[in-house]
């Protein structure tokens, strides 16, 4: 058999989560593989939902203008209820502001959500490897060794399981996934074109537990029945349309994709057995309400996908450690979330169709975890851990903090006479990823060779911010708040570079 030495990282699955992963270690310069058991991409619509906190990310990876303009809004609900429908709003229609510029979920297929990231691998120039299936996988102290379907042995520094609920990696590491799963409660999803109804609504017919819900930039639509326990259903497609008949006395054709699934609630009791890592379907399953379990995912990768990044060029293997730390818990409250909605829906309250603010998962915070320590200093508005906002500001031709945030570094603002002076002398590695500097203030050039000018035009940054005194705040590069120093500069500095970078 044909061993392949030194790829840094082999992913195995192909959809949202290990393409975000892939996609994120590539532009840090790792060699990464690719592979899916399937034989192809993903074609159903699954998990439709793309939350404000996932458009951070897609934007970051520069996509999300393609993720714009193959999705669209989420309608307005039309409960059905007899000759009667009445509109009902799902999602509560929030305004862009500075700190918050995608403030809506995005309906987007997950197929089209798939494509999008692909694409980008492929511009990355890595190419997924279908038809190809994790078989076994032996580690050491210096890497693991897959073996693959096709016959081969791949070494690599690392290995991460993003292949789903029935995760193969997470079986050959042994971890067990706790959770239950109803075998009596399951759904039909289907794909298809459905004649006489209006796009403008997301259907509900609550008397049936049917639903019908327009897919974007397409005459498609997402159709899901509520089977009763011991309802065996006929996935056939003339079966199907019969079924949706009898139910909505509507008709539907040209259906292009079906599932029926159960809903799985189950969590992994770690994301890291040495060399191996787990993320998204693989580390946590989700009920379909509220459209986490994809968004979660992404966040999985886009947490890690940094620190393996930092541990490739050699920073401490407790950045590795912080993964489980930081993730384990979001998951298992996203899973009661998901899973108090979807009860919602089983017993046909209204109250389980509204989506908030928790949904969107722009408040998450990492605070108290082992990066983000809850005696750290903390300003009017943020605490380490949380979420780094968006703000208004001019710097080298960008207009917003976001634009500054875009791409593999880190970033460090200094406010205040004190922070800007010890900006350009505070020490960072070569190795791993960058660090970018910039001053916050008005009117003066920059400082130092590694520093540039920032200019907080309307003083929204400051009190976007909560910084109204001396600091320094340094962004993780997944747009977290790494830390806030507000004294003894190049000390602070360095303990918290000590954790994060090379050393």
């Amino acid at each position: 058999m044909a061993e392949h030495q030194d790829i840094d990282v082999l992913v195995a699955g192909a959809g949202p989560t290990g393409s975000t992963l892939a996609a994120d270690l590539l532009r840090r310069g790792l060699s990464v593989r690719v592979i899916d058991k399937a034989p192809h991409a993903f074609e159903g619509s699954r998990a439709k939902g793309i939350q404000p906190r996932t458009q951070e990310v897609l934007e970051d990876l520069g996509v999300l203008h393609e993720a714009h303009a193959e999705g669209g809004p989420y309608p307005l609900a039309g409960l059905h209820l007899g000759p009667v429908t009445a509109p009902w709003r799902m999602q509560q229609r929030n305004k862009a502001t500075p700190d918050v510029p995608y403030p809506n979920i995005l309906l987007l297929p997950q197929h089209r959500t798939d494509a999008i990231l692909h694409r980008l691998l492929e511009r990355l120039g890595l190419r997924v490897e279908y038809g190809v299936a994790l078989e076994g996988l032996e580690q050491d102290a210096d890497g693991v060794t897959a073996t693959l379907s096709t016959g081969e042995r791949v070494r690599g520094k690392y290995l991460v399981g993003a292949d789903g609920g029935a995760s193969v990696v997470r079986g050959a590491t042994g971890l067990g996934f706790v959770g239950e799963t109803d075998d009596s409660d399951r759904t039909l999803i289907v794909d298809c074109a459905i004649d006489g109804l209006s796009r403008d609504r997301w259907h509900m017919w609550p008397r049936v537990s049917a639903g019908a819900c327009p897919l974007p930039r397409s005459d498609q639509f997402q159709v899901m029945i509520r089977l009763k326990p011991g309802d065996t259903p006929d996935l056939g497609h003339a079966a199907l349309a019969e079924r949706f008949h009898a139910l909505t006395g509507l008709k539907l054709r040209d259906i292009t994709w079906t599932s029926a699934f159960r809903p799985n609630v189950r969590l992994v009791e770690h994301y890291r057995q040495g060399r191996v890592f787990l993320a998204g379907d693989a580390a946590h399953v989700h009920t379909p309400a509220g459209a986490q379990g994809l968004n979660t995912g992404v966040q999985d990768a886009y947490n890690l996908g940094w620190k393996l990044g930092q541990a490739v060029a050699g920073a401490p293997d407790s950045l590795l450690d912080s993964y489980e730390a930081e993730r384990l818990p979001i998951a298992a409250g996203v899973l009661g979330k998901s899973t108090e909605l979807y009860r919602s829906l089983s017993k046909h309250r209204v109250a389980g169709l509204k989506r908030g603010d928790e949904e969107r998962q722009l408040g998450l915070s990492y605070a108290g975890g082992p990066l983000a320590p809850a005696d750290a200093p903390a300003t009017k508005t943020l605490h380490v851990g949380d979420r780094a906002p968006d703000a208004p500001c001019t710097a080298q031709g960008s207009r917003r903090l976001f634009d500054l945030y875009r791409g593999p570094h880190f970033t460090l603002l200094a406010f205040g006479p004190g922070a800007t002076g010890a900006l350009p002398s505070l020490a960072w590695p070569a190795e791993g990823a960058d660090l970018r500097r910039y001053a916050v203030g008005s009117g003066r050039g920059g400082h130092g060779t590694d520093s540039a000018h920032l200019t907080d035009d309307t003083g929204g940054l400051a009190r976007i911010y909560g910084v109204d005194g001396d600091a320094l705040i340094l962004v993780r590069p997944d747009g977290y708040i790494g830390d806030i120093i507000t004294g003894d500069w190049a000390t602070s500095f360095a303990t918290t570079s000590k954790a994060l970078t090379p050393g």
